[in-house]
């Protein structure tokens, strides 16, 4: 059985994240401790007892998920007897997953990942003033006919396709007023829910090209090592294994669409079969969307990692 593992995206925060496992798992406590020394913030703090609120923020929250999702992965491998490299034939993951998965794949260090998500926070936030951007997600759409909506809806504005997230699941993003009418639009080419996204920017369309190249300088001053399991890139939806071309994708990234449905059906006719999320339980109603006929988990909890374990 040829494998994959997918890391989760923005919006899979929740009040108290990672807090059960870190009670329960020294491997699990490591990880957070490592990315609080990094980021010189306690920020476990904030993801096991603080407001929703402010572990919403994008700077908080995209190293918050990173955290957790590879604090269940070093369970996994120390507690679990599972090493990824022998497991896996791809990782991906979806928007940040993809530093998550970056991570795992031993292409960026822990450390390392956690200072690049927060100046990533940081950059997406600031790229657009507050109330000024805005996303959402067309429900019933093809990817064809969202993205003319997009192109209709735009009226000399910023209106793209953000994310391909799954069959009948597009994310425009873009002008506030120009998403506002692409809503309008997808309502009359037949979409059944289309809405906004309780996001704070329009991340992944061209108005984010400042942080992008915040991105760039940020990356530039990191250290990416060659990969041990093939990274399927978000913009691409190929596998990547070169450093230097893996730096450029992160940058393309922050403006450029999430090809999660492509990316899913490349590793499927690669011959994957079982499709393995740590971290949360997202991606994996998304890849049985895509590819029914595959097998996808989910472990976000000791008990999900033990059951995981045993069934590797």
């Amino acid at each position: 059985m040829t494998r994959a593992f997918v890391f989760p995206g923005q919006g899979s925060q929740s009040a108290g994240m990672g807090k059960a496992l870190a009670l329960a798992s020294p491997a699990a406590r490591a990880v957070f401790e490592e990315v609080d020394s990094a980021l010189g913030q306690n920020l476990s703090r904030l993801m096991f007892d603080g407001s929703l609120t402010e572990l919403t923020l994008t700077e908080n929250a995209q190293p918050a998920i990173m955290a957790v999702s590879i604090a269940v992965l070093r369970v996994l491998e120390i507690e679990g007897g599972v090493s990824l490299a022998d497991k896996a034939a791809f990782v991906a993951g979806h928007s940040l997953g993809e530093y998550s998965a970056l991570c795992a794949a031993g292409v960026l260090t822990l450390a390392d990942t956690a200072r690049l998500l927060r100046a990533r926070g940081q950059a997406m936030q600031a790229a657009v003033p507050v109330g000024v951007g805005a996303m959402a997600v067309l429900i019933g759409l093809d990817l064809d006919t969202a993205a003319a909506v997009a192109a209709e809806a735009a009226h000399a504005q910023v209106c793209e396709v953000a994310n391909d997230n799954a069959p009948g699941q597009v994310v425009v993003s873009g002008h506030v007023e120009a998403v506002a009418r692409a809503i309008a639009l997808a309502k009359t080419k037949g979409s059944r829910h289309a809405v906004l996204l309780p996001v704070s920017a329009p991340f992944h369309c061209s108005l984010m090209a400042p942080a992008a190249d915040a991105m760039r300088a940020a990356l530039d001053g990191a250290t990416l090592q060659p990969p041990f399991v093939a990274l399927v890139a978000n913009v691409t939806a190929a596998p990547v294994t070169a450093p230097d071309a893996i730096r450029s994708l992160l940058v393309e990234q922050v403006t450029g669409r999430v090809r999660w449905r492509e990316s899913v059906l490349m590793m499927t006719d690669a011959g994957t079969t079982r499709f393995v999320e740590l971290g949360a339980k997202v991606l994996s109603p998304m890849v049985k969307r895509i590819t029914p006929d595959a097998t996808a988990d989910a472990a976000l909890d000791m008990a999900g990692i033990e059951a995981l374990a045993k069934g590797l």
